[in-house]
This record gives structure tokens, sequence and C-alpha cells, in this order.
């Protein structure tokens, strides 16, 4: 069967910042479906700048970090009980360089290493059942609102170092349910949103051979998705989250995070089996760490 340009909506998910951020991404499209059998692979480069400390309970302030980040992701679409599933699987590398001052004494330091592995298993519960590639442009061309709900599991496989403060992983499980919906305004018009919640292990290698706790995180996504053609769509994208107070040996920090963040994101078929996406955010209202920005670009490649 000839595949006719559907690859614009599939590139979902693939795009994760550090775990360390683990609250502040912005993931238009994540519950868009896409014909069974579907397989994406994901390249993204992502340059960040700012205050990328987003662990407020560390004694780091004043922070300046220029950081590269390179992933590489896989997804596949598949049929659950005749509904569109998706199962994600991701791996970070990061390097580049941070200064502040920690305990008053300035410092710079050289990070380098891989981030924390990602899986991700969504499933649409109403709307875009499993289906074939008449099916998705059936569905291209009429849209319906779409509930699905998502559960991404993060592990603590990536480089870490107990005696620094600044690592590349964060050294603990977390585990992020969350439910989406898909409403469309017009057929070229979508708005999208997510409300989900970080549960996060302990760290229990944390400095000082201390172990480190958070409380959970509840965080949104918000995205107005506009498709401008069959091979290409535009989003404005923003979320909030709140929470994620730390306890370091039963110290509880004055640290509430309650924060959010803009941007917009860019989506370009070049033939029906590769594509570039780039996207672009930045600290909307940073009360509590976090206030950086990230330019990111990804290859996508879709069989």
């Amino acid at each position: 069967m000839r595949m006719k340009s559907w690859s614009y909506p599939i590139s979902v998910l693939l795009i994760l910042l550090p775990s360390a951020a683990m609250a502040q991404e912005l993931a238009p499209r994540a519950y868009w479906p896409a014909p069974v059998g579907t397989n994406v692979l994901n390249v993204s480069y992502q340059y960040s700048s700012g205050d990328i400390v987003t662990d407020p309970s560390l004694p780091v302030t004043g922070v300046e970090s220029k950081l590269n980040f390179v992933q590489l992701g896989y997804q596949r679409t598949f049929s659950v009980f005749g509904r569109t599933a998706n199962a994600q699987f991701s791996v970070p590398y990061s390097w580049g360089t941070s200064e502040g001052f920690v305990n008053d004494e300035f410092l710079s330091v050289d990070t380098t290493g891989y981030g924390d592995v990602r899986a991700r298993l969504s499933i649409n519960l109403r709307g875009a059942p499993a289906m074939d590639v008449a099916g998705f442009q059936a569905l291209q061309a009429n849209p319906e609102t779409i509930i699905g709900a998502s559960i991404l599991i993060q592990a603590p496989t990536g480089t870490y170092n107990p005696d620094k403060y600044l690592n590349t992983s964060a050294n603990r499980w977390a585990v992020k349910p969350a439910v989406g919906v898909i409403w469309p305004l017009h057929p070229t018009w979508l708005l999208e949103a997510e409300l989900g919640a970080w549960i996060i292990g302990d760290n229990d290698e944390f400095v000082g051979a201390t172990t480190r706790e958070q409380e959970p995180i509840l965080s949104s996504e918000f995205h107005l998705v506009k498709r401008v053609g069959p091979s290409f769509w535009a989003s404005l994208d923003a979320n909030f989250y709140v929470g994620g107070r730390t306890i370091v040996d039963s110290d509880k920090k004055a640290d509430l995070q309650r924060n959010s963040r803009f941007g917009f994101t860019l989506y370009k078929s070049l033939t029906r089996h590769h594509a570039l996406r780039g996207s672009y955010s930045t600290g909307l209202v940073t009360a509590s760490g976090g206030d950086y920005s990230i330019i990111a670009l990804s290859y996508i490649a879709i069989w």
C-alpha cells in the first residue's frame, strides 16, 4: 500500500529534557495516533543556556550553564484491544559547562555523561481506534476528540558521582502517570492538554552520603496546534507545574516549585519517510529554579 504524506503528526514525545528537568518538558502531539505498525526513530540535538539547576535543594546559586544534549529515541505503534497504543524508549547524552557559587565559593564544572533512560507507554481510550493508513487519513481530514492515558518511567541508569552536586543523572526512579485530551477546534486546529504527576523515588547517594527525598510534582501541558499543510504543522506550547519540595536527611526545604514554560514547535516532512522538527522554549514563571532557554532540532525517520 502506498503510504501517502501521513508522517507529519507522528513526532510525538521524543524530544525530552534531561532527567533533572523532568517537570519542565513540552511535548505537543503526544496523544495523536499513527497507523498500526508505524516505527519512528528520532535523533535530536538540544542546546540549553541559563540557570539549568532545577533542584533548589542544592546549595548552588548564580548558575550560568551552557549544555548540549543528544538523544536517541524509538517509538512503535500497535493495537491493544482495538485501541491505538505507543511504546517509546529514549537514551540521552549531554556535555557542557556550568559556572556558579557552591556554598559561596565560585566554581566552574564540566559535565559529561549519559542521562537517565526513559520508557513510555500510552493508549488512546476514546477516539482514534487502531487503524491502517486509510483510517488515519480519514481521521486527519475530520479530527475527533481523543482521550488517552500514559505512564512514563525514568530509570537511574545515567552517569552519577555522589561527590558532585551537578550530574547528568538524577540517580533515582521516577514514574509519571498522565491523562491527555485532544479537542478539534477546526479540521486544521487542535487544542491539546495533559495532566500528570511525577512520583519520585529517593536518592540514597546524595552529596555527603545523605538521602534526598522529593514530594510529587503535579504537571500540566497545553498546546495549540495548527496544521498548515499535509506535511507541516506548528504549535504554541505552555506548561505549569507545582510541588516537588525536597527533604534532605529529614530536613524539609522551602523549595516548593510553582513554575511554567512557554515556547513553540515546528514540524516539516521532507519525504514520506523523513522529517525535521524544531522547538524553542523559555521560562515564563520561574519562582524556584529552572530559568533557562532551550533550542532543539530533531531528525525523524518513519517506516
